[in-house]
């Protein structure tokens, strides 16, 4: 047997990303789509696979064109799935599972998203985008024609928001939902007189088909020019053509992905109360069709549920979430209470149940890339799919530890510490503290493919990546606790846990540095500011001004995380703007930006690694030309972690 080696880059692009599995009571197998990489050439493939129960895959589309979001008919005998045709537009395919070729039945201008059968088998629904000023998919494909031929290329618009993450968003496209005939091939919009702007993070999941077919449910933005507060409601659209009519006009949160009981007598969603804060705690509602009332299922549970399906018998309801840095899955009845944990670890993302009962999802770990698994419903996990054992098999895994220790509030912060796979508890080593972004998110038990710290692991550093104040999956409270203090209990949890780490007695604490993107890249800008305890610092699309951040793409909700606004509490943000506290810095900085990021615009870094040059300091820029907030391309990848690892072994050598 060969000798295993250590993680590299390449490795993380060579692994495939199985998607979400698609099921069917009548099939024994499940419907796998398959994302791939190939770093030479610099792009990606993405093609579907049957997977059997004994873990044996069959690959079932070509090579070339990218197949994506598998939907089993009711009868279990076809396929519709989003496929890319000659043009790279994604549009709508069948595909027989007993046999033959795959046929694209729709030829929109802008492409097709979330097919869903209905439960007939005779129609599909589907959402495309369609323009404002030209809202039938004919008119949308002439003007898409006249766009490309107009030599003005100005963006223009009076709406608050004018982009989104990496795109100019004035061209005022916009999301319909259609039904497509099977029989006649006509195609019917259901929303014609829709012009919000449904889902911009992607309509995925967003809608639901009553069992008789005659309603879908969907959410979408209810805001109207000029989107000044986004808010998402669930609107019932009758098959049959109509107006839609909302159900969730009284909240003044967000309300998403509806899903009918198999009896079609109540609508399960997830309900925000807290306006324009996105990590307020998602309660489970169910909505009675007959009495039209809301009750809420999960009022009593500090945790926020994902992903909710009703159970096959329609008797209850399944769901995951985040809990203390994991995944978990969870049951509950139809009736309030708390739900029953099924299965906990690792990272779950969305989940089908499996004809054998059960579920199958992807699932992937700190410590193990991403496969398919079964979870019954006694919590037991078996693989199913093996897209990435052999070369899991090649490598050397790094340990991983799930710890505690004492910071803000004298309250415990989860962390996970990760070390080198040839880690000896007796000589010295390196820290690399890793801060996620957000702030209200996590550094997870998860295979993270662009901050994967196994991969920091293998260069020879024991990493620690603190779940602070203000993350998420420890309660609402832990999440909220940070509003209007950015910079104060977050970056005291992580100055805690890197002196936890510290007292282990195996870290040099002359040889430390700290990392972070987004939010985390802030933390950074801040340490700066605040301290000089670690060796260096790697800051990746980092706020560094926070007045400046006005030009990012979304600002809804800063007078709440800021605790003001420019024009009113400015020092509150000044308190916690690390430029206003630039005197401190001292620690090298490696500053790096993609310049098509919006959320976090290319500004923010250049604004820090210039008053570093000013003040004689050690930094260095990389900027990616066509990259956005993440680096997605394989090559730009490579050279991300190898400036990243250069930049580590200048400062933090032995």
């Amino acid at each position: 047997m060969s000798e295993k080696r250590l993680l590299r880059v390449e490795d993380l692009w060579a692994f495939g990303r199985p998607g979400n599995p698609a099921t069917s009571p009548k099939l024994p197998y499940a419907i796998v789509p398959v994302t791939t990489f190939d770093m030479e050439e610099d792009k990606a493939a993405s093609r579907l696979y049957r997977l059997d129960p004994n873990g044996s895959s069959t690959v079932l589309t070509g090579e070339g064109l990218k197949s994506s979001q598998p939907a089993i008919s009711p009868c279990g005998t076809k396929l519709a799935f989003v496929r890319e045709d000659d043009s790279k537009t994604a549009q709508l395919a069948i595909l027989p599972l007993d046999g033959g070729e795959a046929e694209i039945l729709t030829k929109t201008p802008l492409g097709v998203t979330s097919p869903r059968w209905f439960p007939d088998g005779k129609r599909i629904a589907f959402i495309s985008a369609v323009y404002q000023d030209a809202p039938t998919l004919e008119k949308s494909a002439e003007l898409k024609e006249k766009k490309k031929e107009d030599k003005v290329k100005a963006y223009v618009t009076e709406d608050c928001i004018a982009r989104f993450w990496d795109s100019w968003i004035t061209d005022k496209k916009r999301n319909h939902l259609f039904v497509l005939d099977l029989d006649t091939k006509k195609i019917t919009d259901l929303t014609p007189d829709y012009f919000g702007h449904m889902d911009l993070d992607g309509p995925e999941g967003s809608f639901d088909i009553a069992p008789d077919g005659s309603e879908i449910a969907i959410a979408a933005d209810s805001s109207k020019p000029p989107y000044r507060d986004l808010r998402q409601d669930i609107f019932l659209v009758s098959t049959a053509g109509g107006p839609m009519r909302c159900l969730t006009e009284s909240n003044q949160g967000n309300d998403w992905r509806p899903r009918y009981s198999p009896d079609g007598k109540t609508i399960a969603y997830g309900h925000q109360e807290i306006p324009k804060f996105y990590a307020d705690r998602v309660r489970v509602v169910l909505y009675n069709r007959e009495s039209q009332t809301h009750t809420v299922l999960t009022e009593a549970w500090d945790r926020s549920a994902a992903s909710w399906e009703y159970t096959p018998d329609g008797e209850g309801l399944v769901f995951s979430t985040e809990d203390k840095g994991s995944s978990a899955l969870f049951r509950l009845g139809l009736e309030p209470g708390t739900p029953d944990q099924v299965f906990r670890g690792g990272h779950l993302h969305a989940f089908s149940f499996a004809a054998e009962g059960g579920v199958l999802c992807t699932w992937d770990s700190i410590q193990n890339p991403p496969e398919v698994v079964h979870i019954d419903w006694n919590g037991k996990k078996t693989q199913r799919s093996r897209f990435n054992q052999k070369l899991a098999d090649e490598l050397q895994w790094g340990e991983v530890r799930d710890l505690y220790t004492k910071g803000s509030r004298d309250e415990d912060v989860q962390y996970f510490e990760v070390l080198p796979p040839n880690f000896d508890p007796k000589k010295k080593w390196p820290l690399l503290l890793a801060v996620h972004g957000g702030p209200h998110g996590i550094f997870g038990d998860a295979f993270h493919f662009r901050w994967n710290l196994q991969a920091f692991a293998a260069m020879g550093y024991v990493v620690a990546s603190p779940n602070f104040h203000g993350s998420t999956s420890f309660g609402q409270d832990y999440a909220d606790s940070i509003q209007g203090g950015w910079g104060d209990m977050p970056y005291k949890d992580c100055m805690a846990v890197t002196e936890a780490m510290v007292d282990t007695g195996y870290i040099d604490d002359k040889r430390m540095a700290a990392a972070g993107g987004s939010y985390g890249g802030y933390m950074m800008a801040w340490m700066a500011s605040q301290t000089d305890r670690f060796a260096c610092l790697i800051n990746h699309a980092g706020v560094s001004n926070l007045m400046s951040e006005y030009a990012c793409d979304i600002f809804y909700g800063w007078e709440r995380s800021l605790a003001g606004q420019p024009w009113d509490g400015i020092e509150n943000i000044d308190a916690m703007n690390p430029v206003r506290h630039a005197e401190g810095f001292k620690t090298p900085m490696l500053v790096v930006h993609g310049e098509l990021d919006y959320r976090v615009p290319v500004t923010q870094g250049l604004e820090i690694y210039h008053m570093y040059k000013a003040k004689g300091l050690p930094s260095r820029l990389v900027v990616f030309p066509d990259e956005n907030h993440w680096i997605l391309k394989p090559q730009n990848s490579r050279l991300w972690y190898q400036e990243f690892e250069n930049w580590l072994n200048r400062w933090c050598a032995s």
